[in-house]
Order: C-alpha cells, then structure tokens, then sequence
C-alpha cells in the first residue's frame, strides 16, 4: 500500500526530514505492535515526558500514534534515521561492545539493564546478549529496533539524551500524531 505523508515529513532540527521508507516501516511496525507496550504503566516513562507536548492521551490508538511521533523525531536527532548508524564518537564511554551505540535510535547494549523485558526480548529476538550481537541486530533487525526503543522508552527517559534534556519537545508536532493515527487505521 502507497502511504502519504505531509505532517511526518516536518523538519526536525536541522536534521532534514525522515524518508518515507523509514516512515512506511514506522507505521507498518505500529500496526502490528503488541497494545501492552503501549498501555499506561507506574513508571517515569515517555508518556508522563511528553504529556505536555503530545497529551492528555485518549486511548491505546492514541498513545500508540503518540509514539511513533516520538520514535520519528527521535530517530532524527539520533541517526539522521539511518539504520545503519554506528558509534558515537563524541560520547567517551562508547569504548565497549556494551556500551557502543547502534542502529536509528542508538541504543547500546548497557540498556537492557533498565528491564527483563528488554533482555527477553532480545535474548528471544537475537539468540544472545552479547554486545556485538545486539548492535548488529539493532542495525539490521528493524521491527526488533522498533520494538526495543519503544519498551525502553517505557522504562526510562534517561537512556536517551535528547529525550532525557527534551531536545526533542519543540519538534514533536500534534498534527504528526493525528496523521499517524490515520495512516494506523489505513486498510
């Protein structure tokens, strides 16, 4: 299905705009999504952070769309959404296998330490917790990408430095978030 996209494609910093590929795997992984990633939860999460910018939430659809909004801005400023994004080389602790950076989001294996979930996942995903595999898997795996920076943002807000100093408040849009939803509900 040939998807459209006008509020997505907005500027995020001086990043550009995400390709639609990157938007068409974004909405296609949403739509298949397990609802429990998205369900209201105790912790400090991305929800409770944006719920100023992107909120109140209406329901699962909603905050489902909501996230997919903060995965968009935040593949921006992590990787210029390129999934074969590697290393960090202005980050000194990037020196491990654990502690490199990989994939859109750059998430680093070190991550797995804020839930079970998240070493389940890739333990199940990837057949390994080693580091070397999870950055490859990251760059290569996007539905598990996906999946795992969403239950990461579940857990925490601190992995993640443009979110935890909300660099990416002022480029999160409303009109993305309603657009999502539309493109979710598509046939």
């Amino acid at each position: 299905m040939l998807m459209t996209f006008q509020a997505t494609k907005q500027q995020v910093f001086n990043r550009g705009v995400p390709p639609n590929s990157f938007l068409s795997e974004l909405v296609a992984w949403g739509r298949t999504a397990p609802d429990d990633i998205f369900a209201p939860n105790p912790n400090t999460d991305i929800y409770s952070s944006v719920v100023e910018v992107l909120g109140p939430w209406q329901d699962i659809r909603h905050r489902k769309a909501a996230m997919l909004e903060v995965m968009r801005v935040l593949a921006g400023f992590e990787s210029s959404w390129n999934w074969d994004a590697g290393v960090d080389t202005t980050n000194p602790t990037s020196t491990t296998p654990d502690t490199i950076e990989a994939g859109a989001w750059q998430v680093s294996a070190n991550s797995m330490a804020f839930g079970q979930e998240l070493k389940d996942l890739v333990s199940r995903e990837v057949g390994s917790l080693d580091g070397n595999d999870f950055q490859r898997a990251m760059k290569q795996d996007h539905q598990l990408a996906m999946e795992y920076i969403a239950r990461l943002l579940r857990r925490t807000v601190n992995h993640n430095g443009p979110v935890k100093r909300h660099e990416i408040d002022p480029w999160l849009r409303r009109d993305a978030v309603t657009e999502f939803q539309a493109l979710l509900d598509a046939p």
